[in-house]
């Protein structure tokens, strides 16, 4: 499905990332990651390697507009091609808090750091891709994206202005044959921030991922391989009619108030 596609993936580690690289590279793409610490991005390129498949791995700061430049260059050189792009990197956002209790910085910070991360690279990869022709860019947003969600801070905007930005810049690079597409995740459980969550979070934690079932449509959340199998789908030519717009993965979370019912 992805045969010699060349994807590059930011914040690539043992978590989404990886598993977003991993199916990818099972389905014939070759994986160029990074992490802004090189070590845990050549774990997952050396399990990719080792399974067969194909994946370098770099030191870029997602932050940073040289670094990203110059990996896509490099990368360029190598492969004189970039099929797609999708930005995983994390950042650290204040949540469990009212807005009203909230200070002004621990509310603005994510939301520049999201912001600024994601522009970067979807800029930096949209220039190469409007010079070939082609490409697609990926975008990562969770159900704050799509309903009013409580004590998540800034993540609720991030979030709104990820999706908003994929529109956006699908508008502008449509016409030269680019394609931008966001994900709206409900949450994996098997991803390191649940796990980390369920670690020291305790009962509490457990009550929290009980209502974020109980709020989808299937009592159930997506796992990695869910979100991973859908992004590959949607950098694969199957999915060249899609651009500039959401793709829903809250099983059905942010579309209807999900009571419980008898049946």
């Amino acid at each position: 499905m992805l045969k010699d596609k060349v994807i590059v993936i930011y914040g690539a580690s043992q978590s989404l990332a990886g598993a977003v690289a991993k199916t990818m590279a099972q389905a014939g793409a070759k994986l160029f990651l990074s992490n802004r610490h090189l070590t845990p991005a050549e774990e997952v390129a050396r399990e990719i390697n080792e399974a067969g498949g194909f994946a370098e791995a770099a030191e870029v700061d997602a932050l940073d507009k040289g670094a990203i430049e110059k990996h896509l260059v490099k990368t360029l050189k190598k492969t004189k091609r970039i099929d797609a792009s999708f930005n995983l990197a994390g950042f650290e956002v204040l949540q469990d808090v009212d807005l009203i209790d909230m200070s002004l910085d621990d509310f603005v910070r994510p939301i520049t750091t999201a912001m600024q991360t994601h522009f970067l690279t979807a800029t930096a990869a949209g220039r190469i891709m409007a010079k070939q022709g082609y490409g697609v860019i990926l975008t990562l947003t969770a159900t704050p994206g799509g309903i009013g969600y409580p004590k998540v801070g800034g993540f609720g905007p991030i979030c709104s202005a990820v999706e908003t930005f994929s529109k956006n810049l699908a508008a502008e690079l449509g016409p030269v044959g680019v394609r931008v597409v966001n994900i709206r995740s409900a949450g994996s459980l098997d991803s390191r921030p649940f796990k980390e969550a369920l670690a020291f979070g305790g009962d509490r934690i457990i009550e929290v991922i009980k209502k974020m079932k109980s709020d989808t449509m299937l009592k159930e959340l997506p796992s990695m391989h869910d979100i991973a199998s859908t992004a590959s789908f949607l950098v694969s030519d199957m999915a060249k009619s899609i651009t500039g717009t959401t793709i829903d993965v809250t099983i059905g979370t942010t579309t209807a108030l999900n009571y419980k019912t008898d049946i």
